[in-house]
């Protein structure tokens, strides 16, 4: 009998098998199509301050093995996800869940913390600081070691769950991104967030987003984000949940091996929404496949 069990900050996880931010809604959405609480946890729809309605459309183009998107961060609002989204998550749903929080300056990202935090609900916040800095020209709060730790440090101040931060791998050196985040006192780390991307309708010369440019996620990026993991692993000695392209079981274990100790399933679920249930099922023989007994004996083991 294997053991899939892994701990985040001290939260043991029955497996790693975590959706992504952004492609899981609020968690009733597919508690429709299947028992949600299979899953490890999951990460909840990036939410900020006020109601987003999102970018103009079109907001998605398809890319060879992958997805170009730029919704916008579109949500109800912090609010309408206490007193709406999380009492309907909870009849669904017996576990906590990753709070993905997003916002344009430190001041919204301090405020919708705070606000979340006395929720009972949720275990771990997950910080994306991908998004632009709207008091620094519109350059993204995770491009720079300052702003990062800015967000970091504050976020800490005003709750008393762990804290991880979500990175961007748009920047010249996401290792020292990480440590900056490490430093200001980060619990934990999520890598990689969407590569910028964009596609051109030939028929009309111009972008098919309205917005221009998006996030490119899905299989192609798989790589890259694994790299990432394993760089940023040997630099800090906080837990990471890796993140981008990852498809299946086996994916999940060369992860783990890079150094995730957890692993988050984005666009794949897009294309498939059963594919985090298939993945957490299959897990097992994967691991009897290639003699794991213990999930936690092979995190880092790459190196």
């Amino acid at each position: 009998m294997v053991d899939t069990k892994v701990k985040l900050t001290g939260w043991e996880l029955d497996n790693p098998i975590i959706p992504a931010s952004g492609t899981f809604g609020y968690g009733h959405e597919f508690a429709e199509l299947y028992d949600i609480n299979c899953l490890g946890t999951f990460s909840f729809k990036g939410t900020t301050r006020d109601p987003r309605f999102g970018n103009p459309t079109p907001r998605i183009a398809e890319a060879s093995n992958g997805i170009i998107n730029s919704v916008g961060l579109q949500n109800p609002g912090v609010d309408a996800v206490i007193s709406n989204e999380l009492p309907k998550l909870a009849k669904v749903f017996n576990k906590k869940v990753i709070a993905n929080v997003s916002g344009f300056c430190v001041e919204d990202y301090v405020y919708t913390c705070s606000k979340l935090n006395d929720q009972e609900q949720i275990g771990i916040f997950e910080v994306n600081i991908s998004c632009p800095n709207v008091h620094n020209g519109g350059m993204a709060l995770g491009t720079s070691c300052v702003s990062a730790a800015q967000v970091t440090s504050a976020v800490k101040a005003v709750t008393d769950k762990p804290v991880y931060v979500k990175l961007s791998p748009n920047v010249t050196d996401v290792v020292e991104i990480a440590k900056a985040c490490e430093d200001a006192g980060a619990d934990g780390l999520c890598l990689i967030n969407t590569l910028m991307g964009m596609r051109i309708n030939l028929k009309t010369g111009k972008p098919i987003i309205a917005n221009k440019v998006g996030g490119y996620s899905g299989p192609a990026v798989y790589p890259v984000a694994l790299r990432m993991v394993y760089q940023v692993y040997d630099k800090v000695s906080i837990p990471i949940i890796g993140c981008g392209g990852v498809t299946c079981a086996a994916e999940v274990l060369e992860m783990m091996m890079a150094g995730a100790t957890a692993v988050e399933v984005g666009a794949a679920n897009l294309i498939n929404p059963y594919v985090c249930r298939d993945i957490v099922e299959a897990l097992p023989a994967e691991m009897e496949k290639y003699g794991i007994s213990k999930l936690t004996d092979i995190i880092g083991g790459a190196h």
